[in-house]
């Protein structure tokens, strides 16, 4: 299949599973805590990739795992606990809309730390983008008067983190198989992960117990799986395959997921949030639209 047409294919699927995430976190966050729900998550997702290509680490050269170790931190590690943090105050779905900044982030430091060049349309669809993405932002913080908007700063650290990850992976990576990149990205952070879960009380054994406990457990499972562990393998093919900046798109069309598991579960939507998310799609087009 022509690159062109896999990377959309990539794109798509990648939104539907990231989308999903996020309401995924907030039901997770009902019987784990931040710190507990970061740590398994990684430590989950660690397995999965570990079973399927542990073969993979020994082609990892020794010159290459200093940008592997690097984008496993910056690209999984600190967003998993940051996220998880962010939704102890904001809507899942505000949370996936601010991650509409990762394209803006790596535009940014595409061009001044990477040398990475982006044309006007690029940076015109982003913007436009990016509009949308504020237009639901102050829309959802109107509605949402009791919540913590300082908490918005945990995700705008990741989306930084997220942004010089894809760059990373773009510069560093881009001979390396996806698969191996993930496996090697986990095989790294599983063990800070394993060490944080050890003090972070889970182990009592009245506590894991609960009800709650046991159906948040679930939910980190289909997280791990599908929201970590195959997208991050999907994720590093679509790099492979396209730019930058079409690669951290797809965090323009995840809110439109995310919004509309929100709804279901009883977070507010709007009119104007329904306008702004056509905004947010407007962009997408924009950025990827190609010249006559």
């Amino acid at each position: 299949m022509r690159a062109n047409n896999l990377k959309w294919i990539y794109l798509i699927v990648l939104s539907l599973i990231w989308g999903s995430s996020f309401i995924l976190i907030k039901k997770g966050l009902v019987g784990l805590t931040p710190i507990q729900l970061g740590a398994i998550r990684v430590i989950f997702t660690g397995i999965f990739l570990l079973i399927v290509g542990f073969n993979k680490i020994k082609s990892i050269k020794s010159e290459d795992w200093k940008w592997v170790t690097l984008t496993g931190f910056l690209g999984t590690f600190f967003p998993a606990f940051l996220f998880a943090f962010a939704e102890t105050e904001i809507d899942s779905s505000i949370a996936s809309i601010l991650n509409s900044l990762v394209p803006l982030n790596t535009i940014i430091l595409g061009a001044f730390v990477f040398k990475i060049g982006s044309t006007k349309r690029q940076v015109l669809g982003v913007l436009i983008g990016l509009l949308g993405a504020i237009l639901l932002i102050m829309n959802g913080a109107s509605v949402n008067t009791n919540q913590n908007y300082l908490y918005v700063s945990f995700v705008i650290i990741a989306t930084f983190m997220y942004a010089t990850s894809v760059n990373i992976l773009k510069r560093n990576l881009q001979e390396m198989n996806a698969l191996t990149i993930a496996v090697g990205n986990f095989a790294v952070i599983i063990i800070p992960a394993f060490i944080i879960l050890l003090f972070s009380d889970f182990f009592n054994l009245e506590y894991l117990s609960t009800s709650e406990v046991k159906v948040s457990l679930l939910y980190m499972v289909l997280l791990s799986l599908f929201g970590t562990a195959i997208a991050k393998v999907l994720f590093n093919k679509l790099v492979h395959v396209a730019t930058p900046v079409f690669a951290s798109s797809v965090t323009y069309l995840m809110p439109v997921i995310a919004v509309f598991w929100g709804v279901l579960d009883g977070e507010s939507f709007s009119f104007i949030q329904g306008v702004a998310s056509a905004i947010i799609l407007l962009g997408v087009y924009l950025s990827h639209k190609r010249k006559s």
